[in-house]
């Protein structure tokens, strides 16, 4: 509760900061005197949550194997220094034909994987029918390939099933993965945690759940050559910890540096921060079923109005994130120009109190007591921050509870009948990229219900129509005006409220060279890349 502070004229904490802006962060790129002394570089890199041990890229789905086997697995496209795709095994951009629904590509000649074995177009077409063929736990990002087909062995034909919005903006990202090493079940298992790639590193040394350790490529296909010969990844969840072992030396970098020790580490002369703009999306979800007063929408605008997102982030997380108006983050809209500051204006609540007041006040019980649901995070604090403002206008029984992640997922996302009990609102994250469709669909159509969202929203008669025609057409003009009636809607009717954009962030040791953080996070560190090649002068 007290992480809410007192409440002043508008609302807003005393102690709010100014916003960073990740662009002041954008270091210079640095080259080395002596490239043959930065070729010995090492470094071991802290993440800031437990791998899944996963390694396997049709099958892997948590961000933190993704970090590694990103370094053994090249893809077809590739992400520039920001959200837009560029071709790396492929030698161009597709040639697109049938209305959207046909991709040829040419691959490049000559790329070896680690076991010697070239790559071909074989492999990539094996790289994009595995997730149907295998039931891979991703298959929703792939169910709409028809077929993958070998024209011959640097050519292959993708033929989709309708055209689908998101391929060439995302969905090509695809890390191509050997065919031979793949063929039955006993040797999927084994390639899961010794993979092997045509990458800028292979697999060097692996201990289950305690670190893996990368060794340069010395044969490797693609300019840059990596300058680091070995990256060792551990990780440690404790936040505190993770900035006592970089502040002493005894990790060369972190991820995940927290809002309250940003400007410690920023001043340590033998330290850099490192931020990147990102598109991550916190949503605080109502339960919309019938039985919730929280399918009112009076209701969930109510609760909206007691307490400010800006306020919020300012006072709490000014150095790692910032506020949202729309479903979708701010860098995601770069390709697409919605205008966020008008719907900022016209339809996101602010805080008012006596609007919240007014529309609570008949449409719940004076005794109502909501439970908001959070992980134990920053996003356990917004909960408490929303309920202590509930609590002021006089709804005394409104709680917060935080769950870990697993609990908080069964009671809600995975729960396919909750009670006004289980929840009336919940705080969860999700990062899609650079298309709108990444979290309007898996966050707000009716068919990621028990999936990926639990708001059991109903919509206008066109909502979820228009959300799934959206992504089954290829022309951006008819998708943006589809996907703008959508995104006013969930503003207007509040299934659910768009929080905030959480940055990445990574700290290192000065004498770590030429890191920079990139905007998705399953990219970081991004040791090596036309837009920065990490070396160490120490």
């Amino acid at each position: 509760m007290a992480l809410a502070g007192c409440i002043g004229g508008d609302g807003d904490d005393d102690d709010g900061d100014e916003l960073i802006d990740p662009a002041d962060y954008d270091y210079e790129r640095e080259e080395p005197d002596d490239e043959e002394a930065a070729r010995e570089s090492t470094i071991e890199y802290t993440q800031e949550l437990e791998r899944d041990e996963d390694f396997d890229p049709i099958h892997s789905n948590d961000a933190y194997s993704v970090q590694v086997s990103n370094l053994v697995f090249d893809s077809l496209y590739e992400w520039d220094d920001g959200l837009g795709l560029e071709p790396k095994v492929a030698a161009d951009m597709p040639d697109v034909e049938r209305d959207g629904t046909r991709y040829l590509y040419e691959i490049n000649e000559g790329i070896e994987f680690h076991n010697g074995e070239e790559l071909t177009a074989s492999d990539v077409a094996h790289s994009f029918m595995a997730f149907q063929e295998e039931d891979s736990v991703n298959l929703a990002q792939y169910e709409m390939v028809d077929s993958a087909e070998v024209i011959d062995d640097y050519q292959v034909q993708v033929d989709l099933a309708y055209p689908y919005g998101p391929w060439e903006l995302q969905t090509m990202a695809i890390s191509v993965v050997p065919e031979s090493e793949r063929e039955s079940e006993s040797d999927r298992e084994a390639f899961n945690t010794d993979p092997v790639g045509s990458g800028p590193f292979v697999f060097s040394d692996f201990e289950f759940n305690e670190y893996v350790t990368l060794e340069r490529n010395e044969d490797y296909w693609d300019e840059p050559q990596p300058y680091l010969q070995e990256i060792t990844f551990v990780d440690n969840v404790d936040a505190a910890s993770r900035i006592g072992e970089i502040r002493a030396g005894d990790t060369d970098a972190i991820a995940d540096v927290p809002n309250d020790d940003w400007t410690e580490l920023e001043d340590d002369d033998g330290i850099r921060v490192h931020i990147s703009e990102s598109p991550s999306y916190m949503h605080l979800t109502f339960n919309c079923r019938d039985d919730a007063p929280t399918s009112d929408p009076d209701v969930r605008r109510g609760i909206c109005h007691t307490f400010s997102m800006t306020d919020f982030v300012e006072s709490r997380l000014p150095n790692v994130a910032q506020p949202l108006s729309a479903p979708i983050p701010p860098i995601t809209n770069e390709q697409w120009d919605f205008p966020l500051d008008d719907w900022q204006e016209e339809y996101y609540p602010g805080y008012d109190p006596d609007q919240a007041e007014e529309l609570l006040n008949g449409a719940v019980d004076d005794n109502w007591s909501p439970t908001i649901v959070a992980p134990g995070d920053h996003r356990g604090d917004l909960a408490e921050r929303i309920v202590t403002r509930l609590n002021e206008i006089g709804y005394d029984g409104a709680q917060a509870e935080t769950l870990d992640f697993g609990t908080l997922l069964d009671r809600t996302v995975y729960n396919e009948d909750p009670s006004p009990d289980d929840f009336q609102a919940y705080l969860l994250g999700w990062t899609g990229g650079p298309d709108p469709d990444a979290y309007l669909y898996n966050l707000y159509h009716e068919s990621q219900t028990g999936i990926n969202q639990a708001h059991f929203y109903e919509g206008s008669d066109s909502f979820h129509d228009d959300i799934a025609e959206a992504r089954e057409l290829a022309d951006q003009e008819e998708r943006y005006a589809l996907y703008e009636g959508v995104m006013v809607e969930i503003l207007e009717e509040l299934p659910s409220l768009p929080a905030y954009s959480f940055h990445n962030t990574m700290a290192s040791r000065d004498y770590v060279k030429d890191l920079h953080a990139h905007p998705m996070v399953q990219q970081n560190p991004r040791v090596v890349s036309e837009y920065g090649n990490v070396w160490t002068d120490n």
